[in-house]
Parts: structure tokens; sequence; C-alpha cells
């Protein structure tokens, strides 16, 4: 042996599980699948995210995919070519979000033109808004001060989604242990070795609590705007307190997407959130182009009563060191998960639906 045991890297520690467990391969939703929360455009890398569209269209009929929520629409020119290359060739099996121009926030106005982008963008063909954690950490107005969601500037943004009717999903702040000091105790110490720059911790960022709440009073002060919280309302660790935003405010809804991790170690807290909220649970899974074994994966989480599997390939895992637990929903619930909850509140959705 080249080093004592003792001195084994935790980087190298790769256990074997040695205990016995079921293990279900569940392939056939309860409902035709519906993922809110995806990237297909060019956004932050030049080139698509998925290179072969009919290859996609193949893997989601394999999978039992029905439509993927595209959400790099951006606006204008490139807003156009997500529209072509996915919603106006392939009907009904893509809806794409558009998106708004944050660097276009160091002259008065900005506000106004957010909503003016939006309206022309539903006109072109979009189906709803994706908003990014920038908000509130990095973007800065014409004072350089941090713009956070609950600015009364964006009021024009937030009437022009009153008056559309099309959602706004919206990713703030990010995971809990990102706002924490960078030391031995936090459990997403890996992680963010190798990502230091989702680290937001410091005097230069705001606390994480002061994102929710911008988040929660733009949610309660606009309740004819359809809001879903992506990554389970931007707070998986803590499920009473998007429970709370859920028995609050009935025109918010949340999305499951690149949260498996955190549920999965929860099973039985998340179980009874969706039971509790049957219809306000959406799945997304994030993953960029997506597979079939992604979404095989959020089949056995959502109905498998298996326990303590693995939540990702990756070693180490890219979340944390642990293993998951399937949520064993009946098939009336992951039905709604899985697809039905989305086509009732995303209104694109529902009008394919009814055409189709």
């Amino acid at each position: 042996m080249s080093e004592p045991l003792a001195d084994v890297r935790l980087r190298d520690f790769a256990p074997v599980s040695m205990m016995t467990a079921q293990t279900t391969h569940v392939t056939e939703p309860a409902a035709p699948i519906v993922d809110v929360h995806n990237h297909l455009g060019r956004r932050l890398t030049g080139v698509w995210r998925a290179p072969d569209p009919d290859a996609l269209i193949a893997m989601m009929d394999a999978a039992g995919v029905a439509t993927i929520v595209n959400l790099d629409g951006e606006w204008t020119d490139e807003l156009e070519a997500n529209l072509e290359r996915y919603d106006r060739k392939y009907p009904g099996r893509f809806v794409t979000f558009a998106r708004v121009d944050w660097n276009d926030t160091s002259t008065p106005g900005w506000g106004d033109r957010m909503a003016a982008s939006l309206a022309d963008s539903v006109r072109r063909g979009a189906a709803g808004l994706k908003l990014w954690k920038d908000i509130g950490l990095r973007v800065r107005d014409e004072r350089d001060e941090l713009i956070f969601l609950d600015d009364e500037r964006l009021e024009p943004l937030w009437d022009a989604l009153a008056e559309t009717g099309v959602p706004a999903l919206i990713h703030t702040a990010d995971p809990a242990a990102f706002f924490q000091p960078l030391d031995a105790n936090n459990e997403r110490l890996e992680e963010l070795l190798r990502h230091p720059d989702w680290h937001f911790y410091g005097p230069e960022f705001p606390p994480l609590q002061r994102l929710l709440d911008a988040f929660e009073a733009v949610v309660a002060a606009h309740p004819r705007v359809r809001f879903i919280g992506a990554h389970v309302g931007c707070l998986a660790e803590n499920l009473d307190w998007v429970e709370q935003m859920l028995d609050r405010y009935p025109n918010y809804r949340v999305d499951i997407a690149a949260r498996l991790a955190e549920l999965g170690r929860q099973p039985r807290r998340t179980r009874a959130l969706i039971e509790h909220h049957p219809d306000r649970v959406l799945l997304g899974t994030d993953c960029a182009p997506p597979e079939a074994a992604d979404y095989q994966l959020y089949l056995r989480f959502l109905a498998s009563c298996d326990e303590a599997f693995a939540y990702s390939t990756e070693q180490p895992p890219p979340t944390g060191r642990w293993t998951i637990s399937g949520l064993g929903l009946p098939d009336d619930l992951a039905a709604r998960v899985e697809g039905d909850n989305a086509r009732a509140f995303i209104p694109s959705l529902a009008v394919r639906t009814n055409d189709g």
C-alpha cells in the first residue's frame, strides 16, 4: 500500500455500499412528461445545447417526454432562432421562454424597456419569461447599486406579465450552503472548491434571506402573475418555507429541477409537500441536453420506493456524498408532477393540448 490508510485524502475516498437494496427500473411515466426547466439554446456558450433536434425528438419519444420548456429564448433575433429551431419546427414538443436584457440597466427607464421587450417576445411566440439568479447578486443599476426582484422599477415588467398571461420562471439565490462560510462545516465544500464562482458569502453579496424576501414580496404583490419558483422555490433545504409559499400564494408553483439530491434525502417530507399541494409541483430536470437516463432517474425518484440509490453517476457526486430514496407516489400524484400540473399552469401547453 503506497500510503497509510489514515492519510487517504477525502477526494480519493470512494466507498462501495455493501447494502442490498431494491432497484426499480421505471421507464414509463404516469403521464406524458413536461420538462419545465431545460436549456436548449446558445446562451453563454455560443453553440446549441442540443446539436441534433431530430435526435432529441427521438429520445423524447422513447422516454415518454411530450414537451420540453426551453429557457434560453433570449429576445428578438435570438428568440426567433430558438422558435424556428424548436417550437415552429416541432409544434407542441417545445415551448420557449424569453429573457430580458439585464445589460441594459445603466440608464434610467430599463424597467419600461424590459416590459416592452417581454411584450414583443410574447407576440413573436414566447411562452414565458425566465429570470436568473444574477438579479440580486450581480446586476447593478445606473447608480451601481444591486437590483433586487422587489425593485419598484420592475413594476412595468410584472404588469406586462399579468397582461400577457405568460408565467415567469424565477431562479433566485442558490443552495443555502453557497451563502455560508467556505470551511470544513460546509456540506457543499467539494462542489464549491470546483466552482468558486458559486460561493456568495461575504460583504459584496446580500444574505440569502434578502433574496428570498424580495422573491416572496414580488409573488405576494402580483397575484395576477403566474410564478414558478425554480429548483423547489430556490430553497429545497427548507420545505417548510416552500410549503408556506404554496399555502399563501395560489399563483405560485415550484419545479424540482436539479434538486433530487436535496429532496431525496428527505423523502417523507417531500412526499408530504406533494400530497398537500398535488397541483403545485412541476417536473423539471435542468439536464442540458437531456438524455433518457435523466428522465428515468426522475421517474424512479417520484414513483419507486427504492432506498439509498445514487442521484448521479459522477464521482464524487456533484452536490454531496449522500444517496437518495424514492417517494413512492401513487400514479395519480406522479402523473400530476410529471406533466399534468404543467399543462394546467402554462397557457401555451393547455392551448396545444386542447388543439391536439
